[in-house]
């Protein structure tokens, strides 16, 4: 059984989906990271960088294996199950090239966009403008793949995708114009029509209300100092 440490944002739903796809035996324990609760010594004894998701495989290669970061958890439910990731040599680092791209650029510059645009106290036009505009050029980098190519690694959905797609999933203050990208519009609705995917992204929705807006002491917790204290 894998124990999975998560909320609904983008990089949980990424493992949800994973788990979901792969039919693997988990057990959500909800992280309620507007609480705080990512900060807690039980969570960072199993993720020391107070960032969900986490995971704990009781079945292990060698016994209980506890793991963080999205991107890796990913790689790792792949090759336990020898399923969304490619086994011809080139066609893997291609599709690993596309989750390193997603874990590089997507994540934290859409994560960058969406602070200054909605959640910044202070609005920066620099900050916004900077941001917004690395975000459409990151989505004109995924047009041009995805003309050519059915999914980001190739002929096969992978966990390439699955990293993606859920930070791509339109939003209205991001400001994307889908109709200047029929490629990615295509490769969304392919996505989000696994029924996979959509059992992926109702795990923790009971919670999503309280994952919506924020409070000054959400603020607080999320963005200000007290994620910075030693502990």
């Amino acid at each position: 059984m894998i124990k999975l440490y998560s909320w609904p944002t983008p990089n949980g739903h990424k493992i949800h989906i994973a788990l979901e796809e792969l039919e693997l035996p988990y057990e959500v324990i909800a992280v309620d990271i507007g609480k705080g609760e990512q900060l807690k010594p039980d969570f960072l004894a199993i993720n020391p960088n107070n960032r969900i998701p986490a995971i704990v495989d009781e079945e292990g290669p060698s016994g209980p294996l506890t793991l963080f970061e999205s991107g890796a958890i990913l790689v790792y439910l792949a090759e336990k199950t020898g399923k969304l990731l490619p086994k011809d040599p080139v066609a893997r680092y291609v599709a690993l090239q596309w989750l390193m791209f997603q874990m590089g650029g997507v994540g934290p510059m859409f994560g960058q966009q969406g602070h200054f645009s909605v959640y910044a106290p202070e609005k920066i036009p620099y900050a916004i403008q900077r941001y917004e505009s690395e975000v459409k050029r990151l989505h004109r980098v995924l047009e041009k793949r995805l003309a050519t190519s059915e999914y980001l690694g190739g002929p096969e959905y992978s966990i390439a995708d699955i990293a993606t797609y859920p930070w791509v999933r339109p939003l209205a203050w991001r400001n994307i114009d889908f109709s200047e990208l029929p490629s990615v519009s295509r490769w969304l609705a392919a996505i989000s029509a696994r029924p996979a995917v959509q059992r992926g992204l109702a795990v923790l929705k009971d919670h999503q209300s309280s994952a919506g807006p924020i409070d000054e002491k959400q603020r607080e917790i999320l963005f200000g100092t007290k994620q910075f204290e030693q502990r």
